[in-house]
């Protein structure tokens, strides 16, 4: 019974541990226009633009190429130069509004419209602290935002 326990938490500490090292990895593109590919070349295929601000899910980094993934699901290649660490998020809903605090009750600080990119701040349980490119700061619903 003892050695049954010891392996069913060995077996969740394991799991556990693998959880946290597929933790999701964004980023930024830098580009006023950077050009999406589908393979890691610049002779491959053109598949589309990112506009600057743009936050991307990191799929593979291979040198000088990154996978990403964009909100709608879509992968291509990006060079790695036009990505940066700089943290932001895309209103992914119709509006969102964006409170003075982490909270349903603090007052509404300005409204975002779907699509808006967003630079991350800080992070609170269920609740992103953003600011607006106009410089406007605020507290937006984690479920109401792409790229975290």
């Amino acid at each position: 019974m003892v050695i049954g326990s010891l392996r069913y938490a060995a077996v969740l500490a394991a799991i556990l541990a693998s959880a946290n090292v597929a933790a999701l990895e964004f980023k930024s593109v830098t580009e006023p226009a950077a050009i999406l590919y589908d393979a890691p070349s610049a002779k491959a295929q053109k598949v589309f633009i990112l506009s600057q601000g743009y936050p991307v899910e990191v799929v593979v980094k291979l040198e000088g190429w990154t996978k990403i993934r964009d909100d709608t699901g879509e992968f291509a290649w990006i060079e790695n130069s036009h990505l940066s660490d700089r943290r932001t998020v895309m209103v992914k809903v119709a509006s969102a509004e964006a409170r003075h605090g982490a909270s349903e009750s603090s007052p509404v600080v300005f409204t975002a419209e779907k699509s808006v990119f967003l630079e991350v701040l800080d992070t609170a349980v269920g609740w992103v602290k953003v600011r607006h490119h106009d410089g406007a700061v605020g507290f937006i619903k984690v479920s109401q935002l792409w790229g975290l």
